[in-house]
């Protein structure tokens, strides 16, 4: 049997770092081929986030000539700093352009948030405050009540050395400070958060929205492959479709 016979994503990474491609591929059900790309973000600053976008372009038009079913454009910082609406029009001119069906990390998080029914959040990044407001605006331009949104300091290029647990007792402590939030944002691929998805939304009877499920869930459902993932948060674990 031929690899990527239930599809072929073409995976377009935002940084050069390791970890996230390696969970995507991991967590990917059998039958699905990933052809990876990256944008090369090394600072995390808003300027290289604005021209990120360009260079995705060009990520997008060599994958549609391989043939891929899908491009998965990931990261959100680059499309978060141009205002919410961007990403799905962007996503839309892509797919017209180049012919092949383009989803953007925003739009699979905002649509995870629909398919959950979160809507009162806070929210953790790796960032810091300059850039903070921007992402929380563009959640709450997108229909969220967001709380808060605070960023852990750590420089850009050592974000993946922090501990999982680190993560999970600065979420924790986010969350417990906050007035009733149904929910966490956890902003970025660059940390690795699979391990804690299910313990935060465990111990703290809430749902969590994280970077890489929501790109994984996203993609599954846009292949049409309802294949449950159990260990990392209800997203995965119970696969919800409707968005109405």
């Amino acid at each position: 049997m031929y690899y990527g016979w239930r599809g072929v994503v073409g995976y377009v990474k935002p940084t050069q770092r390791p970890g996230t491609l390696e969970d995507f591929v991991k967590l990917m059900p059998d039958g699905v081929g990933v052809i990876p790309e990256t944008v090369g973000i090394r600072m995390g600053s808003e300027q290289e986030f604005l021209k990120a976008l360009e260079i995705a372009e060009q990520k997008v038009a060599e994958l549609s000539k391989l043939g891929v079913d899908l491009v998965l454009i990931a990261g959100a910082p680059p499309t978060m700093v141009h205002g919410y609406g961007r990403d799905r029009a962007k996503a839309q001119e892509l797919s017209q352009k180049y012919g092949v069906p383009v989803v953007t990390a925003t739009m699979a998080q905002m649509e995870a948030f629909q398919a959950l029914g979160v809507k009162r959040i806070v929210g953790i990044s790796y960032f810091k405050d300059d850039l903070n407001p921007t992402f929380a605006k563009f959640l709450r331009d997108g229909g969220l009540e967001v709380l808060c949104m605070k960023g852990y300091e750590v420089p850009f290029g050592e974000v993946q050395k922090i501990p999982p647990q680190e993560v999970y007792a600065f979420a924790k402590k986010v969350f417990l400070e906050a007035d009733r939030p149904d929910g966490i944002y956890i902003l970025g691929n660059g940390w690795r958060v699979l391990p804690i998805v299910r313990l935060l939304e465990q111990d703290l009877q809430t749902t969590v929205v994280a970077s890489l499920p929501a790109q994984i869930w996203a993609t599954l459902r846009r292949l049409h492959i309802r294949e449950p993932i159990p260990g990392y948060g209800k997203l995965l674990a119970e696969m919800p479709w409707d968005l109405s």
